[in-house]
């Protein structure tokens, strides 16, 4: 029977095991969401298309699935732009579906086209421009197995209206075979027991965990490697989570804001093992300081990420999951006390920590507090800034996808979509939105979408009235010359809240913040707590650019 393409990609998807979509409907992208009428895929209609591609981030995040947004041609298409930047940094699954003019229109400048395709390109694994229909349900079979396999990414189907209404005979591929795309997920075995024997050889090992542990599935087999080799580990933000917070190897976060026992860790070790992390710059600073003593075991999907920023002395390309699984067998139980004991003692003498000012409520708190009132049994969503570090520094991360951020291109506005995809994904889970009035404002037309699914967030927003992590690299960098970082209007989030049908509640205080922690997570239904913090609060410690992460500045 013949159907059109628009039902056949919808067929596709139903196919696929995709449950819902996010997007927002357009005159090209018409056929399609014609043919969602009969389909079981949920839509989640957005506010904007940033709303889409963020929530479907989110849900991907939390979930381990791939992600689904969809957009119009022309803006509804480029408004997907950053967060499909987003998500191509940050590993995350997705497939995204625009809409485009009719073939015959494509290059005449018709009304709302973009070469989309042309666009993406340095943002996505791969784009498809469908210009023969019957081709679609390969397109969509590819499109799932390249997002979701190797190095996880975004891949975008831009599909012209003439090609949606066009009829063909239907039938999804059961397989599909890409000559140029082949991931090696498992390790060479000749590498593997090399990393075996300097494992054991070490007397000061640390483990460096990044993404590709999450995403990677390779949680437990990181606790079984680490309690092995008596190794204290190391997380990037985008690897909280992957090993337990409040294990006692567990250090904390390195970097420019990471922890100063994670640091000198790093900077002391004899053996640095690197598992799905790819030594970004907000890990490192300065290179020629990063972990200078040491052999570096380098364990990656993607091998372009081997030896880019940080020689790596042994590489492994594979996924993180199987490595560890061929290396557990090669190993035998050692111990390590005097490393492990001198780690313990910086970790004790450089616990996160802050300074009290009187008369103003303090961040890190707010963060303690929320972990205190839920035992840390909650996803924890963030936008970009301050908040953000905060969140990473003073919440105990004990499980994997349970920290959703934006972590390569720090997109400011993430949060309270990529929460609103959290909750969709995780229906009996509790949510929590910590966010900034600076990022809050970017996406807050998705308070909408929430209110329209019921879902019962509980949004804390850090309100300094400023951007603050502007203002702070302003203070360190431009002797305190600050420049349009306050905003001289900030609205009543509690307020616009209310609006929403939010319990809007307003603290000033500890004990303000007492009693809006217990309705929060009291009460069913959504909750935004407005928080007003100390204005001038800077986020410690700070590595400063071109200065080694052992050389940070901290509280006086």
């Amino acid at each position: 029977m013949e159907i059109t393409c628009a039902e056949a990609l919808v067929r596709c998807l139903e196919m696929e095991g995709v449950e819902l979509i996010f997007g927002y409907p357009g005159g090209a992208i018409l056929p399609v969401y014609d043919a969602l009428n009969n389909s079981r895929i949920k839509h989640i209609l957005t506010r904007h298309e940033q709303g889409a591609v963020f929530g479907a981030s989110g849900y991907a995040r939390v979930t381990g699935k791939v992600g689904v947004c969809m957009a119009t041609s022309g803006p509804g298409a480029t408004n997907l732009v950053t967060g499909l930047a987003n998500a191509y940094m940050d590993s995350i699954p997705l497939v995204a579906i625009t809409g485009q003019v009719s073939t015959t229109q494509v290059g005449t400048d018709a009304f709302q086209e973009v070469d989309i395709t042309g666009i993406t390109m340095p943002i996505t694994k791969h784009n498809y421009l469908v210009k023969d229909a019957k081709m679609l349900p390969m397109i969509v079979k590819r499109a799932f197995h390249i997002a979701s396999t190797g190095r996880q990414g975004p891949v975008l189907i831009d599909l012209p209206r003439d090609v949606a209404e066009t009829l063909i005979d239907f039938k999804y591929p059961e397989s599909v075979e890409l000559m140029g795309y082949k991931p090696t997920v498992k390790g060479h075995p000749a590498q593997i027991n090399q990393a075996a024997r300097l494992m054991m050889e070490a007397q000061r090992p640390v483990i460096y965990v990044g993404g590709g542990v999450v995403n990677g599935e390779a949680a437990e087999e990181l606790l079984w490697l680490a309690e092995t080799i008596d190794a204290p580990v190391v997380s990037t933000l985008m690897g909280l989570g992957a090993f337990p917070g409040d294990h006692p190897l567990y250090v904390g976060m390195l970097g420019l804001h990471g922890n100063k026992a994670a640091n000198l860790a790093v900077t002391e070790c004899d053996l640095l093992i690197t598992l799905g992390a790819r030594f970004d710059d907000r890990v490192t600073g300065r290179i020629s300081g990063f972990a200078p003593q040491a052999r570096v075991i380098h364990v990656d999907i993607d091998p372009a990420e081997i030896s880019k920023n940080v020689l790596s002395h042994l590489p492994i390309v594979g996924d993180t999951k199987n490595v560890l699984q061929a290396l557990l067998v090669r190993l035998e139980k050692k111990q390590n006390p005097a490393w492990r004991e001198t780690v313990a003692r910086w970790k004790e003498e450089f616990a996160p920590r802050y300074r009290e000012r009187a008369g103003y409520l303090k961040p890190q708190y707010i963060i303690e507090e929320i972990y205190r009132h839920t035992g840390g049994n909650c996803i924890v969503a963030t936008d970009v800034g301050q908040h953000q570090m905060w969140a990473a520094q003073h919440f105990t991360f004990k499980r994997p996808r349970q920290f959703v951020t934006s972590g390569g291109l720090g997109a400011m506005g993430f949060g309270l979509p990529s929460a609103i995809g959290a909750q969709i994904g995780k229906p009996a889970e509790t949510v929590v939105l910590v966010t900034g009035d600076g990022s809050f404002q970017m996406t807050l037309n998705e308070l909408a979408t929430a209110a329209e699914q019921g879902l019962p967030l509980k949004i804390f927003v850090l309100n300094n009235r400023r951007l603050g992590m502007v203002r702070q690299l302003q203070e360190f960098y431009c002797e305190k010359r600050y420049m349009a970082v306050d905003f001289s209007f900030v609205p009543s989030f509690a307020d616009l809240g209310k609006v929403y049908g939010f319990t809007g509640i307003t603290v000033t205080n500890q004990a303000e913040l007492q009693a809006a922690l217990e309705t929060a997570f009291n009460k069913p239904g959504p909750v935004l707590v407005d928080c007003a913090i100390d204005p001038v609060e800077n986020v410690m410690p700070m590595v400063l650019a071109g200065r080694d992460i052992s050389d940070a500045l901290d509280y006086e």
